[in-house]
């Protein structure tokens, strides 16, 4: 008989770990998933019901309860909350599945089902690649409660400095040519945008073979120092944080975050800018995998041309959003980044040699 084991989360992080503990260990079933409130969670995920945690235990016994294996697989910033829920209600027996872990448990997923490389299964080399990644930081963040020594390759940026006079970072992105203005709109990516202009024109010009990539004040790529040396010699074009899993597609997973008329602007903008990308977008979008945050790390020119690619359709997306970007105040753009960031390196798997890598989540 199958031991039970339920999963609390109804995302992508959920989704995930109930496809690789499928796979994995074929020795325990996934009766549901489980959510404090339904809110805007579907009724089903991956064909396994998803139930509100209250309703879930009404008709346990203590002993039953008691029997009870609970995976967290949601973001850490909310895993407290939900251990003091599962404990109020009875359910004792529970694990974090954060955000290392998860990656580690998606590694060995994806190692079987031979597709996602890890960059942990490449042979470490000798050669320590030179990386320099920008960690997007924005005058409002909460700051951090735990601490966390950061790799001295890890450079802070300030987003969105033009837009106040505060700072939290000696960098800032509103020097030299940049779009600091936009971040309401782009968040991350204006750090990206100021790193094409004012950091990879300059490298492309000296020659020098370096990794430059983005991460976020609270999400960083796992890199170990071993990983560092897995780079340079293993030929590694691109690094990007292990794809979440939607259900029942990713075309589906965007109704939650864009309106009908921003997603027209973002299929109008492709056709005129990136044809041969328009057409295979709809295969794209009908697949389960999608790469979230803009985070990367790239060869230079690998990243310099991603840049060239991208910031013309998300400015032609602005041109066409009804209303435009200078006159809203939601992240839509950089949302549309994460979606062609999937898009183009889904398309160029074959043209790069890409692998993937965990995303800490700091708290």
């Amino acid at each position: 008989m199958k031991k039970e084991i339920v999963i609390y989360g109804a995302q992508g992080m959920a989704l995930g770990a109930y496809e690789a503990v499928s796979k994995l260990c074929p020795d325990r079933e996934i009766p549901c998933f489980l959510v404090t409130s339904k809110g805007n969670n579907a009724d089903l995920l991956a064909g396994v019901p998803v139930l509100e945690l209250a309703k879930f235990v009404q008709t346990l016994s203590q002993e039953e309860k008691d029997q009870k294996e609970v995976l967290i697989a949601t973001p850490e910033n909310v895993m407290p909350e939900i251990e003091n829920c599962l404990q109020m209600y009875g359910l004792r027996h529970y694990t974090r599945l954060d955000s290392l872990r998860w990656a580690e448990l998606m590694g060995y997923y994806y190692v079987r089902e031979g597709r996602f490389m890890p960059l942990r299964a490449l042979p470490i080399g000798t050669v320590e690649a030179k990386i320099r990644m920008y960690m997007a930081k924005f005058y409002k963040d909460k700051p951090l409660t735990s601490s966390f020594g950061m790799p001295d390759w890890i450079v802070p940026i300030q987003v969105g400095a033009a837009l106040c006079e505060e700072r939290v970072a000696d960098l800032i992105d509103c020097e030299g040519e940049h779009i600091s203005y936009k971040n309401v709109n782009y968040s991350e990516l204006t750090a990206l945008y100021w790193l094409w202009k004012n950091v990879l024109v300059a490298q492309e010009k000296q020659g020098e073979e370096q990794y430059f990539g983005l991460c976020h004040y609270r999400r960083i790529l796992d890199l170990s120092e071993e990983d560092c040396l897995r780079l340079s010699d293993n030929n590694v074009d691109v690094v990007l944080p292990y794809p979440m899993p939607y259900d029942p597609d990713i075309e589906e997973h965007h109704k939650r975050y864009l309106k009908d008329v921003d997603w027209q602007a973002l299929l109008t903008a492709l056709k005129e800018l990136a044809p041969e990308y328009a057409d295979i977008f709809p295969n794209v979008l009908k697949q389960t995998y999608f790469y979230n945050y803009n985070i990367m790390l790239a060869r230079k020119e690998v990243l310099f041309d991603y840049c060239e690619w991208l910031f013309p359709i998300l400015e032609r997306i602005e041109e066409l959003s009804v209303p435009k970007g200078k006159d809203r105040s939601d992240r839509y753009v950089g949302y549309m980044g994460e979606t062609l960031a999937t898009l183009y390196f889904m398309v160029n798997c074959d043209k790069f040699k890409i692998v993937h890598a965990g995303c800490r989540f700091l708290v």
